[in-house]
């Protein structure tokens, strides 16, 4: 017999998937200690758990997995083989649905006008505080991509309006935003995305406490400090519009001791996460809750309650460190939606990061 930790290890399933299709009726352990509740499978479940994960990963519904491992081990494989193909022509289907549909997303997208162009051409000329332009940049370079597949994102914006300069990074998974105030710029809104070579230049130039200049010159971002200079090309990519990405709906908030939390998430439970394409690995992933009292805590794995909110651990991990101070504010809102980190005295630097959806 193994144990449920010893079928998730040699199936491919997480303990909270086995749970998951223990309670669908899909795989089904062979003893339960009436006791402690823990479940034991068979050696020979071990093959219908990485069948499952492989009719899983292709996307298969359950009830044709029922089905499938139901007619698996049975001499007459015809009516496995019927699913399998219809499940294929449904992916086949979708694909080409898919195809057609981007196709005239992009018709629409080469035909549309660019509501940004005007901001990405602008000119702007602005001083500003070194100190607050690094603490700034700390904010948000973690969450900057890497993946070269999306050369929009692999950079960080830097949105100049009235008298203040916002910055912001993204991955997809996870969003960054800060602000500094500036004097000096006189104009309209203006625009630029900086790479990230370029960004950690800049970065390098703010050691002191004297106010540095950014010119923003079409396409051209240089910053001055005193007789230092670093200077290059912005990316030549729109940045998604951010401020629509963050208006997220209001949700519980909770102070954290930054310290004391990091440190329960570096010990506290994982959970077994998606695969992310950006770097084909998978991330541990941490279950939160919010206590009746409004503390936030590191769900056990049994801990399946509907309000929890999973997020990869890495990834908060980064944005308290980010966060730079030794209180910090946790807004969790619906599992579906994301999770902020935000700063107690500073409402316009926060970070979001995407809910992980897990297997059950």
């Amino acid at each position: 017999m193994r144990s449920i930790g010893e079928m998730a290890r040699d199936g491919g399933l997480s303990v909270s998937a086995l749970r998951f299709y223990d309670r669908a009726g899909v795989l089904v352990p062979a003893w339960v200690d009436p006791v402690s509740g823990y479940r034991w499978y068979q050696p020979e479940q071990v093959e219908e758990a990485r069948l499952l994960a492989r009719l899983r990963r292709a996307g298969m519904p359950l009830a044709d997995i029922r089905l499938v491992l139901a007619g698996w081990s049975g001499s007459d494989g015809d009516l496995v083989r019927g699913l399998l193909q219809a499940h294929l022509r449904r992916l086949e289907r979708g694909l080409s649905d898919a195809r057609g549909e981007f196709s005239t997303l992009r018709a629409l997208l080469d035909h549309r006008e660019n509501p940004m162009t005007s901001l990405r051409t602008a000119t702007a000329r602005l001083s500003l505080s070194a100190p607050a332009l690094a603490a700034a940049l700390d904010a948000v370079r973690f969450a900057a991509t890497t993946d070269t597949e999306l050369p929009t994102l692999g950079g960080v914006l830097f949105d100049v309006e009235g008298e203040e300069l916002r910055l912001v990074a993204t991955d997809r998974y996870r969003m960054a935003v800060a602000r500094a105030r500036t004097t000096g710029h006189v104009g309209s809104r203006t625009q630029a995305v900086v790479p990230l070579p370029l960004a950690d230049a800049m970065r390098a130039l703010l050691t002191g406490e004297e106010p540095v200049q950014l010119t923003v010159d079409g396409d051209r971002v240089t910053l001055e400090a005193g007789d230092r200079q670093a200077a290059g090309q912005s990316l030549g990519h729109e940045f998604p519009d951010y401020r629509r990405l963050t208006g997220l709906p209001a949700g519980r908030r909770a102070h954290v001791d930054t310290a004391a939390f990091r440190q329960a998430l570096e010990t506290g439970p994982v959970r077994a996460g998606e695969t992310r394409e950006q770097d084909h690995t998978t991330h541990d992933v941490s279950v939160l809750g919010v206590t009746e009292s409004g503390t936030v805590v590191v769900c056990a794995d049994g801990d399946d309650d509907q309000g929890n909110v999973a997020v990869t651990r890495d990834f908060l991990l980064h944005a308290l460190a980010a966060g730079a101070r030794e209180e910090l504010v946790l807004e969790l809102g619906a599992p579906t939606a994301p999770l902020a980190v935000r700063r107690p005295d500073d409402e316009g630097t926060f970070s979001i990061l995407m809910p992980v959806r897990l297997e059950n």
